[in-house]
């Protein structure tokens, strides 16, 4: 395939870690009712987009999309603002490793993981048996996109990417996606209304773009139609070990495992990795490339892999991270959050990561005491608060 789901992307994420970073397949939504939708994400006038589209569909047409399925596409879409306001808005930035587990590895994480791996034992071994990815990490890969599936993203398909061929940053690629978008209605795997996915595109339990579902997306459970939207995951699941197998997966091996730990020395490693700092080392097997596939990140491959295995039963890293640029432990964060949110400036959540809502109210703390108001931890900052 030409195009990877990372040139789709900017940062992680979705990554269904829509806590964790400004994925490039967009944030999703808890909610897939229609009435959730912000205003900026409903379709608004725009005569230049309606000229944009018009000619669309002359190429549209010269690439075998029939009328009916443009109609059928096209019926109450629109120009979404919010759609190129989230694209523009879009920043490239890194977090470390213990960040990154603090969210993709959470507890909350991996508590619906086991009870969602238990929901669906039988069919996450069947799709095992067939296509022999490891169910855990195909668990852990639907928990890492859309939370086990409860943030599929309710955002209208063909109005997103439209609006941002239109718009003309990522033009050639998003009307790729669009055509691919419009090949899916016109093989009536859904129909228009449930053609739906994240606000840049990605679709299902386990975002496929339009592009990566033409590859790889199969019809597991038989009916007819490859389909991913659907509360039941058995499709999307197995698309994603189809990917996954397509992308070099050996059956029986692992990802990769924590240096140290019995299982660094069950495959010769493709490398070891140590992404933070005087951090924990990861030996990292052919595996860790197919999942890179998928997202070409290692914080992301390392995520999957972790997370499959605290699904399987296995423990936290065993390894500790060393103290973060200001000085601090992640239970040195986790405090400065408890104290700020019980002095009334809520960081929403404790989990040790200094995201924005931290640093707000990291800010609004300071600005209230007198101090500049920079939204930066320290460690004078948790001593005061003690």
């Amino acid at each position: 395939m030409t195009i990877s789901r990372r040139s789709f992307t900017i940062g992680l994420a979705a990554l269904g870690l829509s806590a964790c970073e400004n994925a490039g397949r967009g944030q999703v939504f808890a909610s897939r009712s229609d009435s959730a939708l912000p205003d900026d994400l409903r379709p608004q006038a725009n005569g230049a987009y309606d000229t944009w589209v018009a000619a669309f569909k002359t190429r549209a047409r010269g690439q075998g999309i029939s009328d009916s399925t443009l109609r059928r596409g096209f019926a109450g879409a629109g120009y979404l603002p919010g759609v190129v306001k989230r694209d523009r808005n879009q920043t490239e930035f890194s977090r470390t490793l213990e960040d990154y587990l603090a969210i993709a590895a959470s507890d909350e994480r991996v508590s619906k993981g086991r009870a969602a791996f238990a929901r669906h034992r039988d069919t996450l071994r069947q799709i095992e048996t067939r296509y022999g990815v490891a169910a855990e990490v195909v668990t852990a890969v639907w928990g890492l996109e859309s939370f086990y599936g409860e943030r599929r993203g309710n955002v209208p398909v063909v109005s997103a990417t439209s609006t941002l061929a239109f718009d003309g940053r990522r033009g050639a690629f998003f009307e790729k996606q669009l055509i691919a978008a419009l090949k899916i209605l016109e093989r009536g795997d859904i129909s228009a209304s449930g053609l739906n996915g994240s606000w840049a595109g990605a679709m299902g339990h386990t975002q496929f773009i339009p592009t990566s579902y033409q590859a790889f997306a199969v019809d597991f459970n038989g009916d007819g139609r490859r389909d991913i939207w659907s509360d039941d995951p058995a499709d999307s699941l197995a698309s994603t070990a189809a990917y996954l197998a397509k992308s070099g997966w050996q059956s029986g091996q692992k990802w990769g495992a924590e240096m140290g730990t019995p299982a660094a020395g069950s495959a010769t490693p493709v490398s070891v990795l140590q992404p933070d700092a005087g951090g924990p080392r990861f030996a990292v097997f052919r595996n860790f490339q197919a999942i890179k596939r998928y997202n070409n990140s290692d914080n992301y491959a390392i995520g999957v892999g972790h997370l499959s295995d605290r699904i399987a039963g296995g423990g936290p890293i065993q390894a500790k991270f060393g103290p973060d640029k200001y000085g601090l432990t992640i239970d040195d964060r986790k405090a400065l959050q408890q104290r700020l949110t019980a002095r009334g400036f809520d960081t929403d959540g404790t989990d040790g990561v200094i995201g924005p809502n931290s640093r707000k109210a990291i800010a609004a703390y300071q600005q209230s005491v007198g101090l500049s108001a920079t939204g930066d931890p320290s460690r004078a900052l948790l001593d005061r608060l003690s």
